[in-house]
């Protein structure tokens, strides 16, 4: 009950959050990986002795490869981007990055025209509304037997408006780091939002199902409860079973981040904070919002 009694307090940090992403996409947008934007993606690794940077960008200057971003990735290897190149420029980038004796080794080798990038990117934005369409959709139906005294459309509405909370903070997360430290959204961003959606929503309806079935057994038993203290009670009843779930995923994702492949940590990391901000929204948030939206109604009517 204290979350619903006190819910407007905390609405404060998915409101600060929500606004500070949008800040942050508006002001510095989204740096788009070489499968979204299109562009040749290498990494090499030097057995011996890496080079400096510097060594790199001289090596390829004369090549004449337009913009090239270089990062280095593990102890010995750098990862470098670039425009579509073809097999030719590619065979004299391998041999331009053999520096003097050293041994370079490549890792692998993507190249991806802009207009397979412009398509996969927006398949991605269409799968992502598609997925929130569905929800919604599934959401009204199986709450199709609860219309008091909240709707079941209502359900569905609120679990978007969380959904889109859960999203838009690994968002304005990345749109941050791709200023600060070159970070770039790809596939993988994209998969790591449609997880974070599924496993967000899960929790959520796990909520939603609680307060429907503390309704029903409230009307079989002609029990008169107000909705206020049915959701607090539906919270207080799910709140273990989703932060030792949250949890347990969040430890395996801090191995995957601090432990896996440099591949693999936007993936980890986006997973990470989407689920910190859907297990707050699935408790702090969704059914709060239900209770506001309740008493709004009835005021008006």
């Amino acid at each position: 009950m204290y979350i619903i009694t006190h819910r407007k307090w905390f609405y404060l940090l998915p409101a600060a959050l929500i606004v500070g992403s949008l800040a942050l996409l508006f002001i510095f947008g989204l740096k788009g990986g070489v499968d979204l934007t299109g562009g040749s993606l290498l990494e090499v690794s030097y057995p011996g002795n890496r080079p400096e940077v510097e060594q790199i960008e001289n090596a390829v200057q004369p090549l004449n490869l337009g913009q090239m971003h270089i990062q280095a990735v593990g102890d010995n290897g750098y990862l470098l981007r670039m425009r579509d190149i073809n097999d030719a420029e590619r065979q004299a980038l391998e041999e331009s990055l053999a520096l003097g004796d050293l041994q370079v080794k490549t890792e692998r080798f993507t190249s991806i025209g802009p207009t397979i990038g412009e398509e996969l990117r927006s398949k991605a934005w269409v799968a992502i509304g598609l997925v929130l369409f569905a929800i919604i959709v599934y959401i009204a139906f199986a709450f199709r037997k609860v219309s008091e005294p909240v709707q079941s459309w209502k359900y569905g509405a609120i679990a978007i408006l969380t959904l889109i909370h859960d999203i838009i903070i690994p968002i304005g997360l990345f749109a941050v780091l791709g200023f600060t430290h070159g970070a770039e959204v790809d596939s993988l961003f994209i998969v790591g939002l449609l997880t974070i959606l599924g496993i967000s929503i899960n929790d959520t309806i796990v909520v939603f199902d609680r307060v429907r079935e503390n309704l029903k057994i409230n009307q079989d038993r002609a029990l008169k409860e107000d909705f206020e203290s049915v959701v607090g009670r539906s919270i207080t009843q799910t709140i273990a079973r989703s932060v030792n779930t949250s949890l347990t995923v969040i430890i395996v994702l801090f191995s995957l981040y601090f432990l896996g492949p440099v591949t693999t940590k936007d993936f980890a990391l986006t997973l990470i904070v989407g689920m910190l901000a859907g297990t707050y929204s699935s408790i702090f948030l969704a059914s709060p919002l239900l209770v506001t939206w309740e008493r709004f109604s009835a005021k008006n009517k």
